[in-house]
């Protein structure tokens, strides 16, 4: 998309990269050179079984390899590593000195800082609670929590045990939490007293009084302390206890893990659930850990003592994401709450005052500040900053301008993309090779992604469906409650037998990397072209006056017209002047066919807990069609602007 790269790796410290350290290695194993990370990832597709089993050795996991890497290698079927056994909180707990493992801060309203020493004391005593409770290899452990150092070990001694462990956000409202808790009956429930957000104090007593009595399979409610309100809020519940007293009278020792199966689950995540209830997408520990630990190491050349900060709720997968930092012995830095509260500016004071060295956050973060005119390159000293990545939805080209013009020049910048669905990535960054302006660097290693035509051939230019055609570690287990897998099949392998669909709508660059045009699902077809809704809302959130905007296909005349709905700064009202700015932007920037036939200002744009944006759900609304699961929304109050709307009567 640009003649010159915005940013250059230092060809040594590019040499000293984790991947290449990698890459003289496997060389050695495989018999063949490989000077670069495309040549890593040409091997690690073309080979797979050597591949994962050299990671697992250069990644140091802890556990028994056993001596197959791959079998029934198919899609669904493929089991990787069937004779291993290990424990995913091992692999995390892997210190117990008396460094920092974990940072957290709560706007202004707490700062904490926890050891490696005292995170593993907090899992023990935790773990043997659990023990007490019946909680047993297999069971569910539910958490609604904030994003705490607490929530962390409690995750670390469920799956110490072998227990699943499933979370979402205490923003979440009773019927989204039922929908996602209620399909998999926790035995332990854990929530806090309440959160903090735009500095606003947020008990929630009474929405766990119904969650809580929708939970019967719970034997325990466990309250974490945030508010300081946790004694008082366990005692208004049945079954409610604080976590002080929960872990009363275990005493911190050693903790121990059962070592299981590579293939034994560790995580429930759930769909967006805007079409119907949400999916529970079961993934595997020891998918979850060899690929974390790919991109962790290859991708993002994180090292032991690195600094790793991703703005996330515990209702998004980057949180899951992010834990697994620790089995690379990093400190994990956390944040919950506003990314506005108290200032602007309090990520890059977090990140200046805590020398950050991977930066993660989302592209509408990004394109915030952008419109906040922030400059975080003048104000603030991030020269600890080495890698910012980007996720949630494609990363506009001109974010990647802003970013090397107003935040750093030295840092290399990565917009990623997978999912829930795989608890990790298909795309990454690839800290040995340039970045190019509007795309995303590489696909990850051991995948073999591509890009598909509907006649199910590659694409070498132009859009189609990202796919994966071989397996890969962390395709989930299974589906909760889908026992001949008949969900699971439809929603991966219905498109393309045999292969990974991942639904999204994308295309190869020139220089090897991918553009993510949004999701497959929400593409439109005006005139029977298909039309990525990434690329109009990357010209139109280049317009002063729009904060953001949403587009759908609505089906109009025998064939589908594009409506553009925008939410304007305030006191901006869309006259004929805007309207035509905007149409001259997306013609100009995109295409003519991109360009809207309605445009229509909205008020508020409906997300999901996530802050993605849905445009299924307002396509639904728009056609009378009802919005199975609003639960799933941050702002489901929001689907009421579309409905009805004369605007789109003629």
């Amino acid at each position: 998309m640009s003649d010159a790269p915005l940013w250059t790796p230092d060809a040594s410290k590019a040499a000293e990269t984790n991947v290449m350290r990698f890459a003289a290695q496997a060389s050695a194993k495989a018999g063949r050179s490989f000077a670069s990370y495309r040549d890593v990832h040409g091997w690690s597709v073309e080979d797979r079984p050597a591949f994962w089993s050299a990671l697992w050795d250069f990644c140091g996991v802890i556990g028994e390899k056993g001596e197959r890497t791959l079998s029934d290698d198919a899609m669904p079927g493929a089991k990787f590593f069937p004779d291993a056994r290990l424990n995913f909180a091992e692999n995390l707990l892997r210190r117990r000195d008396g460094s920092t493992a974990l940072i957290f801060r709560g706007e202004d309203k707490a700062e904490r800082r926890m050891s490696w020493a005292e995170l593993a004391a907090l899992v023990s005593r935790l773990q043997q609670a659990m023990r007490a409770a019946g909680v047993g290899q297999g069971d569910r452990v539910a958490a609604m929590l904030p994003n705490l150092p607490e929530s962390i070990a409690i995750m670390l001694a469920a799956a110490s045990i072998g227990a699943i462990f499933s979370s979402c956000s205490p923003d979440f409202g009773e019927r989204g939490v039922l929908d996602r808790f209620g399909q998999i009956e926790p035995k332990l429930f854990f929530a806090c007293d309440g959160y903090w957000y735009a500095g606003k104090r947020l008990p929630i007593v009474d929405k766990l009084k119904t969650i809580t009595a929708g939970l019967p399979s719970a034997s325990r409610v466990v309250i974490v302390d945030y508010l300081g309100e946790a004694a008082a809020t366990a005692d208004a519940l049945p079954k409610g206890v604080s976590l002080s007293s929960f872990i009363e009278g275990y005493a911190a020792r050693e903790p121990d893990f059962a070592r299981l199966p590579f293939a034994h689950p560790v995580y429930i995540l759930y769909s967006s659930g805007t079409t119907g209830a949400p999916k529970c997408i079961v993934h595997s520990a020891g998918g979850t850990l060899i690929k974390h630990l790919s991109e962790h190491r290859m991708n993002c050349d994180i090292r032991p003592d690195d600094r790793v900060f991703y703005f996330t709720t515990m209702g998004w997968m980057m949180w899951n994401w992010l834990v697994s930092a620790l089995a690379s012995e990093a400190t994990l830095i956390l944040y919950d709450g506003s990314p506005f509260h108290p200032a602007p500016t309090v990520l890059f004071d977090y990140a200046q005052a805590e020398r950050v060295t991977l930066f993660g956050t989302s592209a509408k973060y990004i394109d915030a500040c952008k419109k906040a005119e922030l400059a975080p390159a003048r104000t603030h000293d991030l020269s600890s900053v080495r890698l910012i990545c980007s996720t949630g939805s494609p990363l506009a080209p001109e974010s990647f301008d802003y970013v090397y013009s107003h935040v750093t020049k030295q840092a290399q910048l990565a917009s990623v993309s997978g999912g829930t669905d795989i608890v990790a990535c298909f795309v990454a960054g690839d800290p040995t090779a340039p970045v190019w302006k509007g795309e995303i660097q590489a696909p990850t290693l051991g995948c073999a992604v591509d890009v598909w035509g509907d006649d199910g051939k590659h694409l070498a230019q132009g859009k189609g469906e990202l796919v994966c055609t071989k397996a890969f570690p962390s395709m989930p287990v299974m589906f909760w409650n889908d026992p001949e897998g008949k969900k699971f099949h439809a929603a991966y392998f219905e498109r393309f037998d045999g292969v990974w669909c991942q639904g999204d709508f994308a295309e190869w660059t020139a220089h090897g990397g991918l553009i993510i045009h949004g999701r497959s699902d929400a593409t439109l077809n005006p005139g029977g072209v298909r039309i990525g809704t990434a690329e109009i809302y990357a010209q139109v959130e280049q317009i002063p006056d729009v904060i953001e905007g949403i587009c759908i296909g609505q089906d109009w005349d025998h064939d589908v017209r594009v409506v553009l709905f925008v939410r304007l700064k305030e006191g901006v009202a869309l006259d004929a002047a805007l309207e035509q700015t905007i149409r001259q932007k997306i013609r100009a920037g995109a295409s003519p066919r991109h360009v809207p036939a309605k445009i229509v200002q909205v008020a508020d744009i409906p997300r999901t807990k996530s802050g993605k944006i849905t445009e299924l759900a307002v396509r639904d609304v728009v056609h009378g069609r009802e919005v199975k699961n609003k639960e799933a929304l941050a702002n489901p109050e929001a689907l009421e602007l579309y409905r009805d709307m004369p605007a789109l009567r003629s």
